[in-house]
């Protein structure tokens, strides 16, 4: 290092990178980043290598390791640029993940939000039924699956949800309309509907096929214990829907599916 580069004094550092002068201290009791300079009065002087240093200690706090862990980690050499890009991708992946878990509050807060819109005071129960949504959404898909879900979200973007929303209204009200009409479940028109149905179920799946799979058990799961409550909360959200009517739509395409199945 030239002689004319930058130094950081201990608290010059601690305001420029968010830590604390007492974290520092451990820091450099434990040799995790240690002063790579002293003044001859023994005062602490901070370098760009030992910027980087923090930095990658850092990183890896975020990612969850411990200070043992990061210690193994840093014996790696300081400078070893595929090292440092295996950082700051994995650093990249877990913004990525809190990025798509935001989305997902989001959505849960829009939800909210459309109740207030729906009248001039939303009730308790109102909110308590939305509540109560979000809390078997989250029994019954783990944590993983809700990451997935709302890293597909975020794929798809807000215009092409909104797209697939209004497709599925409009499915639903169709499929109810054959229903009503007592239309039988192997007709060409009722198979064109389960055939889309499938279809845009199929574009908000993540690609990964186990995901997809441990994805569709939890909403079978969900729909087996729940269909009523469900069936309730999107009914009160859509005002030609009744109460019973979801759980009669889904099994009258589900039938329509064994059918073509059966019939191949």
């Amino acid at each position: 290092m030239s002689e004319d580069a930058r130094r950081w004094t201990i608290g010059e550092l601690a305001r420029a990178s968010g830590v604390t002068v007492r974290t520092l201290y451990h820091y450099d009791e434990i040799g995790l980043v240690r002063a790579g300079e002293r003044t001859a009065s023994g005062h602490r002087r901070y370098t760009e290598a030992d910027l980087r240093r923090l930095y990658r200690v850092r990183a890896l706090r975020g990612l969850g390791l411990s200070l043992d862990e990061i210690a193994e980690v840093l014996n790696r050499p300081e400078d070893d640029l595929g090292t440092l890009r295996d950082l700051l991708g994995a650093q990249l992946a877990e913004i990525e993940i809190q990025t798509a878990r935001l989305g997902q509050l989001k959505q849960q807060i829009s939800g909210l939000m459309w109740l207030l819109d729906k009248s001039v005071m939303p009730d308790a129960e109102q909110f308590m039924a939305a509540l109560e949504m979000i809390s078997v959404y989250e029994t019954y898909f783990a944590q993983e699956l809700r990451d997935h879900l709302a890293t597909r979200r975020a794929e798809l973007g807000e215009e092409r949800l909104a797209g697939l929303r209004a497709e599925w209204l409009e499915l639903v009200r169709e499929t109810r309309e054959l229903l009503l009409a007592g239309t039988p479940v192997d007709d060409p028109r009722v198979q064109e509907i389960s055939a889309r149905w499938e279809a845009m179920t199929a574009a908000v799946q993540p690609g990964d096929e186990r995901v997809q799979e441990r994805l569709t058990a939890a909403g079978m799961a969900l729909w087996r214990d729940n269909s009523a409550g469900v069936s309730a909360e999107i009914s009160r959200q859509i005002d030609w829907l009744g109460a019973g009517d979801l759980p009669a739509v889904i099994d009258y395409l589900q039938r329509a599916r064994q059918a073509r199945e059966s019939g191949e």
